[in-house]
Parts: C-alpha cells; sequence; structure tokens
C-alpha cells in the first residue's frame, strides 16, 4: 500500500532537516501517537497508545510503501483496544486502519512536535534501564578508561536517533539516564 499521504510530511521535515517528527492520529475513538523516523532504513512509522501500552511499527519502503498487515498478537491487540468485535460478515482488516491514516497524516511540521527522548520511551520498553527515560547529558568514557556497552548504545540510537549512535560509538561517549525529569536536559550533540 502506497502512503501517498505522507510525501507533503517527508518533504516538510526534510525541507527542515528533521530526522524524526510526532503527530496524532484518531481511529475509532482512540488516540494514536505517531512517530515518523526518516533516520531510519528503512523509515519507520511507529503508532503508539500510551493508555494501553501498546505499540507497533511498520517499515516505510521505497516509494512510502508499507505492509498493511499486522502480525497476529499486534492485530487482535489492536482490534481490542479499538473496541472491535468479531464479524465473520464485516471483518476489520489493518488496511482500513492505514486507509485512513493515509488520508488524515498531518502535513505541515510545528517544532512542538519534535519528538522529545522521553515521549518515545514510553513505549519502547525493550532499551537498557527502561524506567530512566529522561535524558541526562553524556558521558565521556575514555575519561574512565571504559567502553560504552552495545546495550547503551542501542538505547541511543532508539531514543535519540542515528546520528546520536555513529556519534557514541565512534567516540566512546554513552548517554545518560534518569528517572528523574527534573535532571532532564536537551539533547546536544556537542562531542
Amino acid at each position: 500500500m502506497k502512503l501517498d499521504g505522507i510525501i507533503p510530511l517527508y518533504n516538510n521535515m526534510r525541507l527542515l532537516n528533521l530526522d524524526r517528527y510526532r503527530f496524532g492520529f484518531i481511529y475509532n475513538n482512540v488516540s494514536f501517537d505517531v512517530f515518523f523516523f526518516l533516520d531510519e532504513s528503512p523509515y519507520k512509522l511507529m503508532f503508539g497508545v500510551k493508555a494501553e501500552n501498546f505499540y507497533f511499527e511498520k517499515d516505510v519502503k521505497k516509494g512510502f510503501v508499507i505492509d498493511p498487515t499486522l502480525e497476529r498478537e499486534k492485530y487482535s491487540e489492536l482490534c481490542r483496544i479499538l473496541g472491535l468485535q468479531y464479524d465473520p460478515i464485516n471483518k476489520f482488516k489493518p488496511i482500513y486502519f492505514f486507509l485512513e491514516f493515509n488520508k488524515n497524516i498531518t502535513q505541515k511540521v510545528i517544532k512542538k512536535n519534535i519528538p522529545r527522548p522521553h515521549e518515545l520511551a514510553v513505549y519502547r520498553k525493550d532499551v537498557e534501564e527502561s524506567d530512566k527515560i529522561f535524558f541526562m547529558g553524556w558521558l565521556d568514557n575514555k575519561a574512565n578508561d571504559n567502553k560504552v556497552t552495545p546495550k547503551n548504545l542501542e538505547k541511543t540510537r532508539l531514543l535519540l536517533g542515528r546520528d546520536a549512535y555513529f556519534r557514541c560509538k565512534a567516540k566512546n561517549v554513552s548517554s545518560r539516564w534518569t528517572d528523574d525529569i527534573k535532571k532532564a536536559q536537551e539533547v546536544i550533540l556537542d562531542f
């Protein structure tokens, strides 16, 4: 399925040199956080429902094409969250969700919707110290004769993006995280 509705957003993000963007989408009265990642290959869309601790990702391939199916577990959970009951005559298909999404993709970038790490961390629980969702700065491992760990690099990639990942890996720097919002810092790649 081609997501031609995402092309204006893609162009706007490119124009503003943005790798990640967050916007909302409502389907069947359920509010989704949608993240569009241009720093992934292929590009990625991530759909999440905070209240349900649920998310899924879709690869966006060349030509803005996605596979409009979901694995069985994600499909069942999506149906439950949407409040859909099984109806053999009028069966729900994920393509209906994606067709509606395609018609309702935001077109213009608003600066306040550039996602912060903790907004992604709410959904990506499969990272090191998943309770520590607020970025707290950088740690230069060379000063202590240590090495950045693969788990820290993966958390950096998932929550901060590919540029931060590659820079941390090359410079032996770890991202630091906290569960205290008061200690949160703006992410600046200044090393």
